[in-house]
């Protein structure tokens, strides 16, 4: 537990049934008339009708609204060039990314560099972004990321074959929009990756070198909304119930992260969607109870503070036996949730392995919040109980 941390998140959040029709009753939190817009989102997500839903209403403003939808599901360095180059030449008073934290992610960095003269690569890292954005609204469609609260925003680099973080107070939006009908309509096996990478958040913040009383609130809160949620929204995607405890809870974990940071799970799991584009909920859903274990010995107490929240029956049991309920329910979940178990259906062969781990171990801004030292020897241990 840290003796010094902090909390940063978006401007003000809006959250509810339909609150997504009430978006422009909220333009004033930018704190400039707004003229002109742009809207980033994907074709997916424009296909239901939700970008549609806020271009009308910014044009009921007089609003003047250009729309991009080229955004890849994990964007690349080039790709967010790509997107930049099209739609730097006009000045927006706004940018509004609509969709999964892919978009969202885009978007945060599409505003800074609209006001920064630096290419992608020179944000890469922490505190390198020099001045503040075009002010954003961020409206999350999934209930994973929790991207739409944090400074942060992953970015895929092809050539190294591993997504890197660009980490920036300039990053948090002045608007967020939480609306679960947004997404009620997610197909199952997204409702499983991005719920699973939620949780992922919030248990990996709460068991961080860097866990505090501030991200342990949001953490355990979070921990409590995904747990009592997740099959349901899964098996029964029209729960607007279990949607919203899920949307609500994926912005916890968010929180949770932006003051105590993501660990091991994370840093192995960066590699898998450099080099084989495994999608990165699905990665940490792979690689989350394995890590758990291995992390067991080095933080069994507060795995055991985490089985009430999630629902076990763990009162007379010792911390050993609920931290262990814990990972043991994580596995079940995997297995209700259908999340992919075998990394070889991805292409991946026990002779990438080495390569795998070498990758993930660079990636020492995760690692280092890890309760647990891992060794490369450990990386790849861990990758092979994927390979059967």
């Amino acid at each position: 537990m840290q003796n010094v941390y902090s909390f940063q998140t978006a401007g003000q959040i809006i959250a509810g049934k339909d609150s997504i029709q009430k978006l422009t009753d909220h333009l004033y939190v930018i704190g400039q008339e707004v003229k002109s817009a742009l809207i980033i989102s994907q074709p997916s997500i424009s296909e239901l009708g939700f970008v549609e839903t806020i271009k009308n209403q910014l044009e009921q403003k007089e609003i003047h609204v250009t729309v991009n939808l080229d955004i890849l599901p994990e964007p690349t360095v080039e790709n967010i060039e790509e997107v930049f180059q099209k739609t730097s030449e006009t000045q927006y008073d706004v940018l509004i990314g609509i969709g999964g934290g892919s978009v969202l992610d885009t978007t945060k960095i599409l505003s800074v560099l609209m006001t920064n003269d630096k290419e992608v690569r020179d944000l890469l890292g922490t505190n390198m972004v020099e001045k503040a954005g075009v002010p954003t609204i961020l409206i999350p469609t999934t209930s994973g990321t929790g991207a739409e609260v944090t400074p942060n925003a992953i970015v895929t680099i092809p050539e190294e074959e591993l997504k890197v973080g660009i980490v920036s107070r300039y990053l948090l939006p002045a608007i967020v929009l939480l609306d679960p009908l947004l997404t009620v309509g997610l197909p199952k096996p997204i409702t499983a990756a991005t719920g699973m990478d939620a949780f992922t958040h919030s248990l990996e913040s709460f068991i961080s070198n860097k866990a505090n009383p501030l991200s342990d609130m949001f953490a355990l809160e979070s921990i409590r909304l995904i747990s009592s949620s997740i099959v349901e929204a899964y098996e029964n995607g029209s729960s607007v119930e279990a949607r919203e405890k899920m949307l609500i809870g994926s912005m916890y974990g968010g929180m949770a992260l932006t003051s105590a940071g993501t660990a091991a799970v994370h840093a192995l799991a960066y590699p898998l969607g450099g080099k084989f584009k495994i999608p990165h909920g699905v990665a940490n859903s792979m690689l989350l109870p394995h890590v758990m274990e291995f992390n067991l010995d080095a933080c069994t107490e507060r795995l055991a503070l985490v089985a009430e929240p999630m629902g076990l029956e763990v009162r007379e049991l010792s911390d050993e036996e609920k931290a262990k309920k814990v990972i043991d329910k994580i596995s079940e979940w995997t297995k209700t949730l259908e999340i992919p178990q075998n990394l070889e259906a991805y292409g991946v062969k026990d002779q990438d392995i080495a390569e795998l781990a070498v990758s993930a171990s660079q990636v020492t801004r995760l690692l280092n919040n890890n309760p647990k030292e891992v060794s490369i020897s450990e990386m790849e241990t861990i990758y092979r109980k994927l390979l059967s």
